[in-house]
């Protein structure tokens, strides 16, 4: 009875105040006020000594918002299956991704740098676009994190030595020492985890994030081992072409990625406004890029690391 009464008094409500007859109370409930186009309201009505609010209408009913309602228990059901789904799909594309560049590297018809640097961009865009697969509930980020997550254990495992696996060691290392799946694939893999549970698919933040760190970081190293002759005067182990490179594919990536997750309707962006920031944003993490720190911090903790802090600086 109680939700009835609620319900009533919210519907009646808006057009009593159209007609001018009623005013709000204290306690956010409708009372009347007289008025000559309408002498019935003169009479005592049930709702006219009402001065109860919404809570103390809804008594023990359980009258709620609807925003405060769970989901049926079908529906979160839906959504559930769906996650474990595109978790599942996701698993089979990158674990996939791995061993087809492992045979292509064992057939010697790419070489162990390239088939690493392809990985590593594939697997991030792989990541992205995997994306909206996942359900609206709020645990699809946590779903999706998994991806990352299984891949580290994995990369803790055989860096630690507590398992061997050879395909994976050349697929993602430079000199094939184990130990190296310690540092930048597993920073890489972090950020990662660290996009999707933070910034997820409704911030242009973690979409920028990996846009540089996938798609600039790999095209930088691919090109600038390849044509990359002609060096930075501070860093010899960075070359110009590499770092145009890095500022173009890095940029171009990003408004791609943004623009196919607002094409979604995740986010909504002003693009010639966004377009000058991620100009920005690609210019800064590629200086961060060439400077000579590589041995002190890892590309695959300054590049993101910049990225982010710059994107949510011009886009919060």
């Amino acid at each position: 009875m109680g939700v009835v009464v609620a319900c009533g008094i919210l519907c009646i409500t808006p057009s009593l105040r159209r007609s001018r007859i009623c005013s709000v109370g204290r306690h956010g409930v409708a009372v009347p006020k007289v008025s000559p186009a309408f002498p019935c309201l003169l009479k005592q009505a049930w709702w006219a000594t009402t001065t109860s609010s919404i809570k103390d209408l809804a008594g023990s009913s359980g009258f709620r918002p609807p925003s405060a309602i769970p989901r049926p228990f079908h529906e979160h059901h839906g959504l559930l299956l769906q996650d474990i789904g595109a978790t599942a799909l996701a698993l089979a594309g990158a674990y996939s991704l791995v061993l087809g560049f492992d045979k292509l590297t064992k057939r010697n018809i790419i070489q162990q740098s390239l088939s690493r640097k392809l990985v590593h961009i594939l697997s991030g865009f792989l990541f992205m676009f995997s994306w909206p697969l996942f359900s609206t509930s709020p645990e699809a980020r946590y779903f999706a994190a998994l991806v990352p997550l299984i891949n580290c254990i994995r990369l803790i495992i055989h860096g630690l030595s507590l398992a061997t696996d050879e395909g994976l060691i050349k697929s993602v290392t430079r000199e094939g020492n184990p130990e190296e799946l310690l540092r930048g694939p597993l920073y890489y893999v972090l950020i990662l985890i660290c996009c999707a549970v933070i910034f997820w698919r409704d911030s242009p933040v973690g979409v920028i994030v990996l846009a540089m760190m996938c798609g600039g970081d790999g095209f930088a190293d691919i090109m600038g081992r390849r044509f990359g002759a002609l060096k930075i005067p501070y860093n010899m182990n960075k070359s110009w072409v590499g770092s145009i490179s890095m500022f173009l594919s890095g940029f171009l990536i990003s408004v791609g990625m943004l623009y196919y997750f607002s094409g979604l309707g995740y986010f909504q962006l002003d693009w010639s406004w966004t377009v000058e920031r991620v100009a920005l944003i690609s210019l800064g993490a590629t200086v961060v890029e060439s400077l000579p720190t590589t041995k002190v911090v890892d590309d695959n903790i300054s590049v993101p690391l910049s990225s982010m802090l710059m994107a949510f600086l011009l886009f919060s």
